[in-house]
């Protein structure tokens, strides 16, 4: 119901406490109302305090009154909207009808609500202790921390650790990937629950020995997520905004010197399972401080240490209002006022700031919603899902959306037309089809090729030199003594026997020798040919013309060679192809003759080429290892018996280039293919649709 401008305001509680604050950065003088039994802070600025100086008087003779004697012009709406912020945080004494609303909230049946259910699904805290006599002796055991000598020494206690690390960064990566595992998964969540310990006694240390009361410390929920938390509400009576940045720093501060000292540790160690915790100590600090706590895009540590290093008190709230009026502003051409006077520039990067965040929060509560729907079961991860969309992006976008609908009146009417037009516009470009480019990971190769390895072990007469060669052109010859004994004996047998064929025709007893004669002679005449045909293949030549590659130039004549060995490798330089890799979802725009261009790595030009095959069925391992991630490859893969099997699963794509790549051997790419027309329009509703069908089934 409307306030009575008139009529005098509920009298404050009796045990609020008004301490000064430091000024604000515009010189503004300010205090801290402390409600010390939720021992929560308020800041206020000179208006409010003025007003709380008169708050026995009316809000309309409050206004006056200060008018009267002060600088301040103030008008009644903040006079009345100060008591309205004092209402809503239980500041003053309740009255008759306050008494009467709190009766009917506290009937028992607010949990029965939705949104008592949803806000506590949201975040809740669990007190665990109230560890103020601990940790005065603890601080007090901990002082040598704040010489000037400690932080010296783990900076460079860190960068040596780090140096150390960087010269056996393999060992390092590998221990890494080796540690994905159910029990390295373990181990990790062991770690982050030390790190973050040791994160929040650094902050509640860090208080105590500035002279405040850590009310009590335990584990917050934060989308069912748990996360300790230290209550560090007072740092607010502090009048020095680097004693407060010094608390909120703290955390971070303590989690890089543990990834440091971690890291330097690990690097000394040997191999066991003390390195390993290390390990999973200096990873975890490294990543959590560096990635999550830094960020000032939400309320952490990043957040605070921001906003402290500004002195810009509740900087998400109050670049947002500036953000959301800058949007009206700009798109609606609304004349709305600036919720606060700052200068342009500054203006501006508020505003950038806040749009940033926007984007951040964007993109992460998505991400939680995704988590949220795969870690429950079906039902309830699309409930939880759809809350989490529902309250933490499509809510706000819905307020703004209804306070633009509001004021469309006050909407130009030109500006209406061009969001018409823009919105038809984009429309139309998400309707029309246009020609995708598909992109893939390939390897190009020559279309013919040929290892040349010679046959059995054998001794070298000649090698051909690397270069171009012709068609049947001999490659190496090579000789193998027992062969050539074997043939001289074939062949002096040969004319043994056939010699005593002659004789026998005047032997009398000729005949009956003949048949044995000419059995043994067909022996010889078949064992000779078997050692002629060895001969011949140690004569090596080129089935086709190319360019003779990979030839050990430290070979030489009468060297003998092993089978196992490749002599040289025989290309066509002339036809090449590229064997390339795309996901499911590209697969089926792609299809024979489609034209395709190949940059290879280290090169900006590209090659020209066609698709001329595309398989149907998944690939079932990697041909080429300098595609799978393991060896730093771009297409992720688990190993199976040594094979390389790709996962997520790829299909593969056989492309003919135009021309062959400058260094002229097998060479990693990536191609642009030139896929078939879509509507990004369409594929967006086939997509959900998709989604929705798949998932509609419990």
């Amino acid at each position: 119901m409307p306030i009575d401008p008139e009529s005098p305001s509920p009298a404050l509680r009796d045990d609020l406490r008004l301490d000064g604050a430091a000024p604000s950065r515009n010189g503004e003088p300010a205090w801290v109302i402390h409600d010390v039994v939720a021992n929560r802070f308020y800041r206020i600025g000179w208006l409010e305090f003025e007003c709380l100086l008169r708050w026995d008087q009316p809000p309309a003779r409050i206004c006056d009154d200060i008018a009267a004697a002060t600088a301040l012009r103030p008008v009644i709406d903040q006079v009345l909207a100060f008591r309205a912020f004092l209402e809503q945080h239980s500041l003053l004494k309740p009255t008759a009808q306050a008494y009467a609303r709190l009766h009917r909230s506290l009937k028992g049946t607010s949990w029965l609500t939705w949104r008592w259910w949803l806000h506590h699904y949201l975040f809740f805290r669990i007190p665990l202790v109230r560890p103020q006599r601990f940790l005065a002796g603890l601080t007090k055991r901990l002082g040598w921390l704040f010489t000037p000598a400690t932080p010296i020494a783990i900076v460079l206690a860190s960068v040596l650790g780090i140096v150390l690390v960087l010269q056996q960064w393999d060992v390092f990566t590998k221990a890494v990937v080796d540690s994905f595992s159910v029990d390295g998964v373990l181990s990790f969540a062991l770690a982050l629950i030390v790190a973050k310990t040791l994160h929040e006694l650094a902050h509640a240390v860090v208080a105590t020995r500035l002279g405040l009361k850590v009310a009590h410390m335990g584990i917050a929920f934060v989308v069912m997520w748990p996360m300790l938390y230290t209550d560090t509400g007072e740092s607010w009576k502090l009048r020095s905004a680097r004693q407060r940045l010094a608390i909120a720093s703290a955390g971070i501060l303590c989690e890089l010197s543990l990834a440091g000292l971690s890291t330097l540790a690990w690097a000394l160690c040997d191999p066991g399972p003390l390195r390993n915790g290390l390990l999973y100590l200096a990873t975890t600090s490294w990543v959590l401080s560096l990635a999550i706590n830094a960020s000032p895009f939400m309320r952490f540590d990043g957040y605070f240490i921001l906003s402290d290093l500004l002195d810009f008190p509740n900087l998400h709230q109050r670049a947002s209002a500036l953000a959301r009026v800058s949007l009206r502003r700009t798109l609606l051409g609304l004349d709305d006022p600036w919720p606060e006077p700052f200068p342009p520039a500054q203006r501006r990067a508020l505003v950038a700031f806040e749009f940033v965040t926007w984007v951040y929060r964007f993109t992460l509560f998505l991400g939680i919603a995704v988590t949220v729907y795969f870690v429950f079961f079906k039902l309830l991860g699309i409930f939880l899902f759809a809350v989490e969309v529902c309250w933490f992006i499509a809510l706000p976008v819905a307020r703004e959306l209804g306070h633009w609908w509001r004021e469309r009146r006050r909407i130009r009417h030109s500006r209406k037309l061009a969001f018409g037009a823009i919105a038809l516009f984009g429309l139309g470009m998400l309707a029309i089809p246009w020609h995708m480019e598909i992109h893939a990971d390939g390897v190009a190769r020559v279309e013919r090729s040929l290892r040349v390895f010679v046959p059995f072990p054998a001794r070298i007469q000649m090698i051909r030199a690397a270069g171009n060669v012709r068609e049947g052109e001999v490659l190496m010859a090579m000789e193998e003594p027992d062969i050539n004994a074997k043939m001289n004996s074939s062949e002096a047998g040969i004319r043994g026997y056939e010699a005593r064929l002659s004789g026998l025709i005047a032997d009398a007893n000729g005949l009956n020798q003949e048949t044995s004669v000419r059995e043994r002679l067909s022996v010889q005449y078949e064992e000779a040919a078997a050692a002629h045909s060895e001969i011949a293949r140690l004569r090596l030549t080129a089935p086709f013309a190319g360019r003779w590659m990979d030839v050990n130039p430290d070979w030489r004549p009468d060297q003998w060679i092993n089978p196992k060995t490749a002599v040289g490798v025989l290309v066509d330089p002339h036809s090449w192809q590229v064997d390339a890799y795309v996901g499911p979802d590209s697969i089926r725009y792609l299809k024979v003759g489609d034209e395709a261009r190949f940059y290879p790595t280290g090169h900006v030009s590209p090659i020209a080429g066609r698709v001329v095959a595309v398989d149907t069925t998944r690939a079932r391992q990697l041909d080429h290892p300098m595609l799978a991630s393991r060896y730093k490859g771009p297409l992720a893969v688990s190993t199976e018996r040594d094979a390389l099997i790709p996962n997520p699963p790829v299909f593969h794509l056989l492309i003919k280039l135009d021309a062959p790549p400058p260094s002229l051997w097998e060479t990693r790419g990536q191609l642009q293919i030139e896929g078939m027309r879509r509507s990004l329009l369409f594929e967006g509703v086939t997509h959900l649709a998709a989604a929705l069908i798949r998932e509609s089934g419990f």
